[in-house]
């Protein structure tokens, strides 16, 4: 089997060789190779403990945040009878309804955590919002190839059922006419009877070229062969499955490139609007946390604090699952020929020689159907002269030939016609092309969305951990109701208004609240 460097146009990334070369443990912590067999479960379970890692993580963060629930609940009791001393002494020194002294530091080392945390989680949705639109693109160009060789595909089934069946009509229509017309002749019946044996060669030899899979004998060798008994299946690029031409009979082969592609772009589109969702509780619970610390709203706090909660349960799971996505495509991109070779052989019988011809589409290599294309195109050529032959000396002594022999001609140019588009079409460069901007769509794009996804979660987890750690005490520093009260009835006095006329204003000029001074009340309104 060709090496994927001998593919043109691909080369596995540098992530792809770094994820690929990450050790691999199975369940009970042994060595395993990173060969790709999906199907394997020794390889699943060596995905299984790399997805683990995150649930260790996650265990971990639950820890953190256990701690310091345990910090603000327990060690903070013990503090509120020294604290009280302190908050007397911090009432003296304070204005208005701010803090000073040590809570007011407390205060400003918790606010800055929770919001060096909020920053940090909206740096990581904005990659998390890139890394999303890039394996979206990956996916995308994946299923545009995908259809792209299903069109192609479809077009050399469809190509080789209107000449086989084009050639199957002129056999039992207008050939059978002439032979009739020319029993007396023997050189003209048998110029006649060599185009019907050449027919029939080019119908074998087209139906050679495609994979028959259906269980019924086609009896390509008789004449009573018809179209609707054939069933053929192109051999297939490495990147796709056979094509099934549609029949009433028949269901859609479930290894085509267009069922891939419908069933690739269904689950691309959940997995989009899932991350969309995702990114976006993360960002409504970081602007709330940002607006409740801004207003106070203690309610508003332990709301986010649950829708946290949740929010880091999801970045650690996602996490986990990419990972596991992550190893998984790196070892499918390191040697993606060998997976396709293998899959595409155990589920639909193409040959070898054929997959490697369409994998790698190398200038030393050979089409298989090289020597069936021409031989068909020689049988075609001597159909052509013999027809031509019969033209020029038979008309002259069997002028009612003329309708016969025309719809032969005819069904003869159409068949060239469709043979020189198939043998365009089962060129290796248009399937090998899709079959690159497959790969390059999957292993380029879609790697590089999947790891900035990856850090998306893994930011989005330490940011949630964070806050859960400083949201406690934030809303534990904040004024209870009582004291916002008694905040909101000194700072309803108006300072303009209640002070001109004070008694406690004119006592700090002199004399006593019964007895003010008349001569400094004098000067001081004269003015």
């Amino acid at each position: 089997m060709a090496a994927m460097t001998t593919v043109p146009s691909y080369t596995p990334s540098l992530w792809v060789r770094v994820c690929h070369a990450l050790p691999r443990l199975d369940l009970t912590m042994q060595m395993k190779d990173n060969i790709f067999v999906p199907d394997s479960w020794e390889y699943q379970q060596t995905l299984l403990v790399l997805s683990s890692l995150s649930a260790i993580a996650l265990v971990i963060s639950l820890l953190v945040v256990l701690s310091f629930l345990i910090h603000y609940c327990c060690c903070h009791r013990g503090d509120r009878s020294e604290g009280s001393e302190e908050e007397e002494e911090d009432e003296d020194a304070s204005t208005g309804h701010g803090y000073s002294g040590k809570k007011g530091r407390g205060i400003c080392c918790v606010t800055w955590v929770a919001v060096a945390a909020v920053t940090l989680c909206c740096v990581a949705i904005g990659i998390g919002f890139y890394g999303n639109s890039e394996a979206n693109d990956g996916m995308y160009q994946l299923t545009s190839s995908l259809l792209t060789a299903n069109y192609t595909l479809a077009s050399i089934d469809l190509l080789i059922s209107d000449t086989i069946s084009g050639l199957q009509l002129s056999v039992s229509s207008p050939l059978t006419s002439l032979e009739e017309l020319f029993t007396g002749s023997k050189p003209f019946l048998v110029s006649t009877r060599n185009c019907r044996r050449l027919s029939e060669n080019v119908i074998n030899l087209l139906s050679s070229i495609s994979l028959a899979r259906s269980s019924l004998d086609t009896g390509l060798g008789n004449d009573s062969i018809s179209g609707a008994s054939i069933i053929p299946l192109t051999p297939v690029p490495p990147s796709v499955a056979p094509t099934v031409v549609p029949t009433s009979s028949l269901m859609p082969s479930p290894f085509s490139p267009g069922w891939a592609a419908n069933t690739l772009m269904v689950n691309e589109d959940y997995r989009w609007l899932s991350y969309v969702l995702l990114l976006l509780l993360d960002l409504i619970v970081c602007l709330f946390i940002l607006l409740g610390l801004a207003k106070q709203a203690r309610w508003l706090l332990i709301l986010m604090t649950v829708l946290a909660w949740l929010a880091l349960f999801l970045s650690w799971g996602s996490l986990g699952l990419e990972t596991a996505t992550v190893v998984a495509l790196s070892d499918f991109c390191s040697d993606p020929n060998t997976f396709v070779v293998n899959s595409t052989h155990f589920n639909t019988g193409t040959s070898s020689d054929v997959l490697d011809y369409y994998l790698t589409c190398s200038r030393r290599m050979n089409s298989p159907f090289q020597q069936l294309l021409t031989q068909s195109q020689r049988a075609l050529s001597n159909i052509h002269t013999h027809l031509s032959s019969l033209e020029r000396n038979a008309l002259t002594q069997f002028p009612k030939a003329e309708k016969s022999l025309r719809e032969v001609q005819q069904i003869l140019n159409s068949t060239e016609g469709n043979f020189h588009q198939l043998v365009a079409l089962l060129n290796c460069r248009g399937l090998n092309k899709d079959y690159i901007d497959s790969l390059k769509g999957l292993c380029y794009d879609g790697m590089e969305g999947l790891l900035y996804l990856s850090l998306y979660s893994f930011l989005s987890a330490l940011a949630f951990t964070a806050i859960l750690c400083s949201l406690p005490g934030a809303w534990r520093s904040f004024p209870s109701e009582s004291e916002e009260y008694e905040d909101s009835d000194s700072e309803s006095e108006d300072p303009f208004t209640s002070h001109q006329y004070s008694p406690s204003m004119l006592t700090g000029y002199g004399g006593s609240q019964s007895h003010p001074n008349p001569a400094h009340s004098r000067n001081l309104y004269s003015r």
